[in-house]
């Protein structure tokens, strides 16, 4: 059986600020945010920088319940997972991605 992959990301963006996100795509999401199309409108005005850490899970409802995770952290909390990404997969079934493949 062949799982459709989703991932959950945290982008460093340029007002010093993260966004985080879910697709199934990372790569043309990334160039989305990159060229700040219409679905993009947070990093239309605050462009991302990089990939700060992102992370594969294995179903849509577990990739939207990490990133609204994600998104009630605060900020030195965000670093820790973006430091240490293994902390987020002790929580959820998901494992750390591989940014080298993106952009």
């Amino acid at each position: 059986m062949n799982r459709k992959i989703y991932w959950v990301y945290i982008l460093h963006c340029e007002n010093n600020a993260y966004y985080t996100g879910y697709t199934s795509d990372l790569s043309r999401r990334y160039q989305e945010h990159l060229q700040g199309t219409a679905k993009c409108k947070y990093t239309r005005s605050f462009k991302p920088l990089k990939i700060a850490q992102c992370w594969q899970v294995f179903d849509n409802k577990t990739a939207m319940k990490i990133e609204k995770f994600i998104k009630t952290m605060i900020r030195i909390e965000k670093d820790d997972f973006i430091r240490c990404p293994e902390k987020l997969t002790k929580l959820f079934d998901c494992k750390i991605g591989s940014i080298s493949t993106i952009a």
